[in-house]
């Protein structure tokens, strides 16, 4: 089968058997394993097709199926090849040099499994006394551990003795400077019942020098002015007593505003790192709306997705010509850096499209999934530009946000064209 499945891709299509030719388009890597029985059964009952892989075979091993068409088989010849070239040239008695093909190769088989199981044994062997060995040594650095374990253990015990010591002299120096606390309080408090008693005297002292002064400024009034010498005598009283009266009371030169003493927070200035949109639901209708405003913002699409999502009953001719066509006019509108990625991983070659403009369309190459081109696009990016990545996989969705774009679902990119 596997002979076959080689030369069914050097065949041209024409003489390809018609059970085998989507076969023959599968990847050489994959076609034996996935169109192994419809190539046996072709085999089996196709003769024509049986003897161009003969012809093959004879043409990559002629000594071996000469040696078998004289009916001896070459001493150095594998017995599979033996089995599989007698089947497809069919010498005389080809069925018992399968047979014996067959026989060799279980032989072949009991005597690897024999000297298999006496390694594995061997190696048992040894990985039990290399495991002994290794509890030995694990039980002797345990004993070390348990012995350093008790020592750590008699110093922590000494340790918390200490700290208790400690912290019974700490509670009674607590106490002694609690009790001091609770003395300067009550010096405090007779200190401010004098302060209060001392400040009613200079106000009594104030409202008299205010009288003195209220009459004698009714005596300027009336024009004795004999009375002028003792109304400066009552103005230099009253401002030596608040001066007196301001040293006692310690008041500060400069006046504190009450809204100076109120505490608050400065509102900080918004961060530039914040992208808008970031706060919307992913499907929220909104979402991609908002995208499209962010400068310099560059979408990617998943393209096969989308269409799948929106439009899969179409031929994947039609499903890429229709995306594009919506893409394209999504640019004319927003002017965003718009690429569109599709599977190319199974394609047997280019793919004509015509991208619209301003839109780039990507293939995968060979072996490659388009998911693993949408990611390698989002790390080309530098950091902080904003990104979009339109798919409904939840496997491309979670990496590129982790990778720092916005997942955006099909479904989003699809309302938004058919608006368009």
């Amino acid at each position: 089968m596997e002979l076959a499945a080689q030369i069914l891709g050097s065949m041209p299509a024409a003489s390809v058997p018609p059970p085998l030719r989507n076969i023959a388009k599968f990847d050489p890597r994959k076609r034996a394993k996935l169109g192994g029985t419809p190539i046996a059964a072709q085999l089996e009952n196709d003769k024509e097709f049986r003897e161009v892989v003969a012809e093959a075979l004879a043409a990559g091993w002629p000594e071996l199926v000469a040696g078998l068409a004289e009916g001896s088989v070459p001493p150095a010849a594998e017995p599979v090849m033996v089995a599989a070239a007698a089947y497809l040239t069919r010498p005389p008695g080809w069925e018992e040099m399968i047979e014996t093909a067959r026989t060799d190769i279980e032989r072949s088989a009991a005597v690897a499994e024999g000297s298999a199981l006496e390694q594995t044994l061997l190696r048992l062997r040894e990985q039990l006394a290399a495991q002994k060995t290794s509890a030995k040594e694990e039980s002797d650095r345990l004993r070390e551990q348990l012995k350093a374990a008790r020592g750590e253990i008699s110093d922590l015990r000494r340790k918390l003795h200490d700290a208790r010591e400690r912290a019974k002299t700490a509670e009674a120096r607590a106490a002694a400077m609690e009790e001091a606390a609770q003395e300067a309080r009550t010096a405090a408090a007779s200190a401010g019942s004098a302060g209060e008693s001392e400040l009613r005297r200079l106000r009594e002292r104030l409202a008299d020098s205010e009288r003195q002064l209220e009459a004698t400024r009714r005596a300027a009034r009336e024009g004795r002015s004999v009375e002028d010498t003792k109304v400066r005598m009552l103005l230099d009283a009253l401002q030596d007593a608040a001066s007196g009266l301001r040293r006692e009371l310690a008041l500060p030169s400069s006046i504190v505003r009450p809204a100076d003493s109120v505490a608050s927070v400065t509102p900080g200035s918004p961060g530039v790192r914040a992208v808008p949109a970031r706060a919307l639901a992913d499907d929220d209708p909104a979402l991609l709306d908002q995208l499209l405003t962010l400068p310099q913002i560059h979408v990617i699409v998943d393209g096969y997705n989308v269409t799948k999502t929106g439009y899969g009953t179409l031929t994947l001719a039609d499903q890429r010509n229709r995306l594009l066509t919506g893409l394209g006019a999504l640019y004319a509108q927003t002017r965003t850096e718009l690429t569109c990625v599709f599977d190319g991983a199974e394609l047997n070659g280019p793919v004509p499209v015509s991208a619209p403009r301003g839109v780039r369309v990507l293939f995968s190459a060979p072996g490659q999934i388009a998911d693993d081109l949408i990611r390698q696009l989002v790390r080309a990016e530098p950091v902080g530009r904003a990104l979009a990545v339109v798919s409904s996989d939840r496997e491309v969705a979670e990496s590129v946000r982790r990778m720092g774009a916005r997942p955006v679902p099909a479904g989003l990119l699809l309302k938004r064209l058919g608006r368009a």
